[in-house]
């Protein structure tokens, strides 16, 4: 890994457990509401409101505007050489590190899937996605195990 990095979360990573975050403690980290989805996809208000609730979990900067423009701004104004993101089967993803690779390295960090899948999903709407990861998502071997508390006086 570089000196001095950034973390570029995005909308496929926004857990305070994702991957790059753990990765890099204490790192600026920032999200970008991209003006290209947002006018250009049928993005309802509630998804946005949702994706709003869950960053403010995280340790991040929120922007609105390009997302590769944001990016780089944000790593220059922190002084960074390396952008750190996870991982993401979405091709705007591919596309939008490739700009910010032309003027910052990109690390990528894997992540577990947390569902196996038979074959690639359309990844034009969550539904079709969850109905192919349903069904391995639940599988009692990826739930985490949960220990119940004894309490005095049952068994």
């Amino acid at each position: 890994m570089s000196g001095s990095p950034v973390v570029w979360v995005h909308a496929d990573s926004l857990s305070p457990l994702d991957p790059a975050l753990a990765a890099n403690p204490g790192a600026p980290a920032i999200f970008v509401f991209d003006d290209v989805v947002l006018e250009g996809y049928e993005i309802s208000l509630k998804r946005v409101q949702f994706i709003y609730e869950c960053l403010l979990d995280l340790p991040v900067v929120i922007r609105r505007g390009g997302v590769a423009g944001e990016v780089v701004a944000f790593a220059r104004e922190h002084g960074a050489d390396l952008v750190v993101s996870t991982w993401t089967p979405a091709p705007r993803f591919a596309h939008l590190r490739g700009l910010i690779q032309e003027v910052l390295p990109v690390e990528i960090v894997e992540q577990t899937p947390f569902a196996v899948l038979e074959r690639e999903p359309s990844l034009a709407r969550f539904s079709s996605f969850w109905k192919l990861a349903q069904k391995d998502a639940f599988r009692a071997s990826h739930l985490p195990r949960i220990e119940t508390p004894k309490l005095p006086g049952f068994s």
